[in-house]
């Protein structure tokens, strides 16, 4: 199977049906395998509980691959009567809100394995002329089990929201927060993702989505265990949990109502992960992965507005009130209220224009926020009586 070719679902899910190997986890225990190969750490170094031989995947192929298995293995305990294909590209024709996104040209005729790997390529790659091998495979892979649960809600209700995703990952970013905000010691790079994740907390309908409404959100045992992984990961940013960190990771185990040693395994496997693979992930040769998770989201937007510049200037220009806040944001701080009708109105502008509908994507809206920062470059220089030219 060469997850980098066509056909590559179809020989997938004939592989996995002439063995029952995936179907004999559980869903704990198939969750735990997802977090041994990295799938729930964004790095993805072998195939989840070796459904299928690794041979010679790559990182980029092998995420595609556990990817599919998980979407497979939350199909197989559902009761649906569509097919597995159909199931999947009918949950991301649901969240494509207005049916312009991301996904608009893979989303329109007969649904078929091909269009689906359509989508999980660029689900996965997004766009390998832009995307820095860290950001590709931390910031986009480790929310891809964002996916997988709105996925889990899809079969059920036969539906999802923009609403529910929105609210998951608002729950998310509350904790990260906090888990952030309880470092002993905080370096640049803390908080300025402090301040993105805070920002980001601003889009949800103007709610500031406190500890206990996201630890409430967060009420099935698989968020359970998926919260308090990335608790644990954004401890472990600077290479080592202090007893502040430990401490407010196991006050989350007990709020979720999860057993001490569901927390004391996360927090042993988090260690254990990234020590053992140190020198198989490109991430850990930076200083720290929170130095990594925003340097590149800022080098990834930044090329993102450069390379849309004139038709996203063009879109700013018909909408007054957005032009108005955001040349006001050059000479001073924008209120809360104005943070919140800048990022809805340049959510509505990314849905117009596919390569920027990224932000629309599960996971997106961590990081819209740093998109503010840059848009005002695209402003005429009368706008802000503080920049300098630079000479060329």
């Amino acid at each position: 199977m060469n997850p980098s070719a066509s056909g590559w679902i179809k020989k997938l899910l004939k592989e996995v049906s002439e063995s029952d190997k995936l179907f004999s986890y559980n869903e704990a225990s198939f969750y735990n395998s997802l977090r041994s190969c990295g799938f729930i750490y964004g790095t993805n170094l072998q195939v989840v509980a070796n459904i299928i031989d690794k041979k010679d995947l790559t990182e980029e192929e092998l995420s595609k691959t556990n990817l599919c298995l998980a979407f497979l293995h939350a199909y197989h305990n559902s009761k649906t009567e569509i097919s597995f294909v159909d199931s999947v590209i009918g949950f991301y024709t649901d969240i494509n809100e207005l049916k312009i996104s991301f996904f608009q040209e893979l989303l329109g005729g007969k649904k078929s394995n091909e269009q689906l790997e359509k989508i999980i390529h660029k689900r996965i790659q997004i766009d390998s002329n832009f995307l820095t091998k860290n950001f590709n495979y931390f910031i986009i892979n480790a929310l891809l089990y964002i996916d997988v649960l709105a996925y889990k809600e899809y079969l059920k209700r036969k539906t999802i929201s923009i609403e529910y995703i929105k609210n998951l990952e608002a729950s998310i970013a509350s904790i990260s927060l906090d888990v952030l905000n309880s470092k002993e010691i905080k370096n640049q790079y803390d908080d300025s993702l402090i301040k993105l994740f805070e920002s980001s907390l601003r889009f949800q309908d103007n709610i500031h989505v406190d500890y206990k409404e996201a630890t409430n959100f967060i009420n099935t045992p698989l968020k359970k265990y998926y919260i308090v992984d990335l608790a644990c990961m954004a401890s472990w940013s600077d290479r080592v949990i202090d007893t502040n960190e430990k401490l407010f990771l196991l006050k989350l185990g007990s709020d979720l109502k999860l057993k001490k040693e569901i927390v004391t395994k996360s927090i042993e496997s988090v260690n254990k992960f990234y020590t053992v693979n140190k020198d198989n992930i490109a991430l850990l040769s930076s200083k720290n992965i929170v130095q990594s998770f925003y340097n590149n989201s800022s080098k990834m937007v930044t090329k993102l507005i450069s390379r849309n510049s004139k038709r996203l200037y063009q879109e700013l220009k018909d909408s007054k009130e957005l032009m108005l806040l955001l040349s006001q944001s050059t000479v001073r701080d924008l209120s809360s209220d104005e943070q919140k009708k800048v990022q809805e109105q340049l959510l509505d502008i990314f849905k117009s224009i596919p390569s920027l509908a990224i932000f629309m994507l599960p996971g997106g809206a961590l990081l819209l926020p740093l998109v503010v920062k840059f848009i005002p470059k695209l402003l005429p220089s009368a706008f802000d009586e503080n920049r300098i030219e630079e000479e060329k």
